[in-house]
């Protein structure tokens, strides 16, 4: 036996493979308008799932499978194949999750479903939809298969899979291209099966808890609840300027004021700036509001939500991000700004000095002419370092409070500690996975906040605030005490399914038009 490495197969032309493919497909329109069959049948439904058959006969010997005479009807992609003569095995992938992989083997003999039929399938490809039914039983080595009486092809597949044994390479393609990385990537669908599942126990953590689910506009006359730069479209029929949401906040708490004393929404938020690996232009957010609480009570809650999370994604609050250990079952870390500053850099008492923070901030590379320094109250210098040197620091659960009044217009002032908001941003593995805050109920300070918002704008401020005249006249007619909080699920999904980017967890990213 030779020592020397099995040369790689050469690769084919893939324009040459579709080529064939299509060609097959030629074959099959003639011998439909022959009266031979369909090319695109939809006349079959399976009656089980690969995970059904595993979960219900994998434990049994073949002789007992024999003496039960279980049969079963299947379908899914063909991803393997193997011909030998006049019997052949292939594996289909279906949509079901397990051991398995959602695949089952079937083994296909020509005498039992026909030697014409025997002949097509030999020419059938990879990638192929295909469909079979007949008796489950074991090989001899004991894999649990089904030996088919039919085999039938439901959907000609003319692009060829990527190479099995490597799948997509490229991450790109992989973004681009989501369904060919669901196809050959057992990880990837096992990543959003657990997103689904999350989301869905989100759902049902907040309806338990007394939260009413309600649905707000996507298209906004004003664009509100955050500071963002939005996206703008324009309405035909009502001939006006109109903005892509970028906070359902303003709507939800207009509920507050309508009578609904607890909401949710999980919803589609869209700011028009950077793509990283933590941002994307549209992404998922779930925002709450509950009336008579204020933001001790909402962080209480949201901890409670993180948990809960955790535990039914991943069963353990104990996580690993990154190789790193997020542990989640100790109690949170709270932390005012000025206090996360002094525990986590050598600041010390400079932390309260202006001319030092303006200094430092300088040294980090921030100009004048884009941050405005010198204008600059000490809170929004602190925010500013505290952004730039301990964000990346906060690895375990972290809440940090007393977020100061000019950046948080919406949020309501400290009675004890003028200056600063009851406001609460929740970091994890170094990153904002949620905002909350006692809400702002005095209607007349809330005008005045948008004011400032509206000097910010004209002043050049492309993310400030614009003056939302009927949210004002809402809390006009008076908003109960309320607090509320935003929670980034995609980050959230990042840290439960361990994924490095935001586009790991997003079925189809934003990435640039293909040229």
């Amino acid at each position: 036996m030779s020592d020397q490495p099995t040369p790689a197969p050469v690769p084919q032309d893939e324009n040459q493979l579709m080529l064939e493919r299509r060609e097959k497909l030629k074959t099959i329109r003639q011998q439909q308008a022959d009266g031979k069959g369909v090319a695109f049948p939809n006349d079959f439904q399976p009656n089980r799932k690969a995970e059904d058959l595993f979960a219900e006969f994998g434990a049994h010997s073949n002789e007992t499978l024999t003496t039960l005479g279980a049969t079963a009807r299947v379908a899914g992609r063909m991803m393997l194949k193997r011909v030998m003569g006049k019997a052949s095995f292939c594996t289909l992938q279906d949509a079901s999750f397990g051991p398995s992989g959602g695949r089952i083997q079937i083994y296909v003999k020509g005498e039992d479903v026909g030697e014409e039929v025997y002949a097509a399938f030999k020419h059938w490809d990879l990638g192929d939809i295909v469909a079979a039914e007949g008796a489950v039983f074991k090989t001899k080595t004991g894999e649990l298969s089904l030996h088919a009486s039919t085999v039938r092809l439901l959907t000609k597949s003319l692009r060829p899979m990527p190479d099995k044994f490597h799948g997509i390479n490229d991450q790109e393609v992989k973004y681009r291209q989501r369904y060919v990385d669901l196809m050959t990537d057992e990880t990837a669908r096992q990543r959003f099966v657990a997103r689904s599942k999350a989301v869905s126990g989100l759902r049902d953590f907040m309806v338990q808890h007394g939260f009413l689910e309600v649905e707000t506009p996507m298209l906004h006359a004003i664009p509100g609840g955050a500071n963002a730069r939005p996206f703008v479209t324009h309405h035909n029929a009502l001939d006006q300027q109109m903005f892509l949401r970028i906070a359902p906040e303003l709507y939800l708490k207009r509920l507050i004021v309508g009578g609904f004393d607890r909401v949710f929404e999980i919803n589609r938020n869209f700011r028009n700036e950077g793509i990283s690996v933590r941002h994307n232009p549209e992404f998922t957010m779930m925002e709450f509001y509950a009336a008579y609480w204020n933001y001790l009570d909402v962080m209480d809650f949201t901890e409670a939500l993180v948990r809960d999370a955790a535990l039914k994604a991943r069963g353990t609050m104990q996580l690993s991000y990154g190789g790193k250990l997020v542990n989640l079952e100790q109690p949170f870390e709270r932390l005012t700004i000025v206090e996360a500053i002094a525990k986590h850099t050598a600041a010390g008492p400079h932390v309260n000095d202006v001319e030092w923070l303006t200094h430092a901030l300088r040294k980090l590379g921030m100009s004048e002419a884009k941050h405005q320094l010198a204008s600059r109250s000490l809170a929004s210098l602190q925010v500013l370092y505290f952004e730039e040197t301990v964000e990346e620091k906060l690895w375990q659960p972290t809440f940090i409070c007393e977020h100061p009044v000019e950046i948080s217009p919406l949020a309501r002032e400290s009675d004890s500690k003028p200056g600063v908001t009851e406001r609460f941003e929740l970091y994890v593995t170094g990153r904002e996975f949620g905002n909350g805050f006692s809400e702002l109920n005095d209607a007349e300070v809330q005008a005045a906040r948008f004011q400032s918002q509206v000097a910010a704008k004209d002043s050049g401020d492309d993310e400030a605030m614009y003056y939302d005249h009927d949210f004002v006249r809402a809390l006009e007619y008076g908003m109960p005490p309320t607090g509320g909080c935003g929670v980034g699920i995609d980050r959230l999904m990042m840290l439960l399914t361990d994924s490095p980017s935001i586009r790991d967890v997003i079925l189809f990213p934003a990435l640039r038009r293909e040229s």
